[in-house]
């Protein structure tokens, strides 16, 4: 894993990434950590709305889109009828044209494939951030 050669200084920043796999919920973790972004993580979709919802320091949201509970299409349509400003970057292992359109038409504003490249990430992030 090889990191941006200028790491953006992110500290004042809150980031809620919505997964619920274990081991990339740490790959964000590590990937992040010398940003020192503020994470807050939520494991499933429902988590992930209560936590949106109910926190005005985040800055933007990681979302994956299958979860159990609630899915990421629900979560962010849930999000979007309160926080209609709220970054929200779905980051999916679905990376079809449907899925895309699908994503984008339940409120995405920015969609990653995984595997999730670092320079994509970083760029999109300061893109948002």
């Amino acid at each position: 894993m090889q990191l941006p050669l200028v790491t953006p200084d992110w500290s004042s920043k809150t980031i809620l990434i919505v997964e619920d796999e274990e081991i990339i919920r740490y790959f964000y973790d590590i990937s992040l950590k010398a940003t020192k972004a503020n994470l807050i993580f939520a494991n499933n979709g429902y988590e992930g709305i209560e936590k949106a919802l109910t926190n005005d320091k985040i800055d933007c949201v990681l979302m994956d889109i299958r979860m159990p509970v609630t899915d990421g299409y629900e979560a962010m349509k849930a999000i979007r009828k309160e926080k209609t400003d709220l970054p929200i970057i779905v980051q999916t292992a679905y990376a079809l044209a449907y899925d895309r359109k699908k994503a984008y038409e339940a409120g995405c504003s920015e969609y990653i494939a995984k595997p999730v490249k670092l320079d994509v990430l970083f760029s999109v992030l300061e893109k948002y951030l």
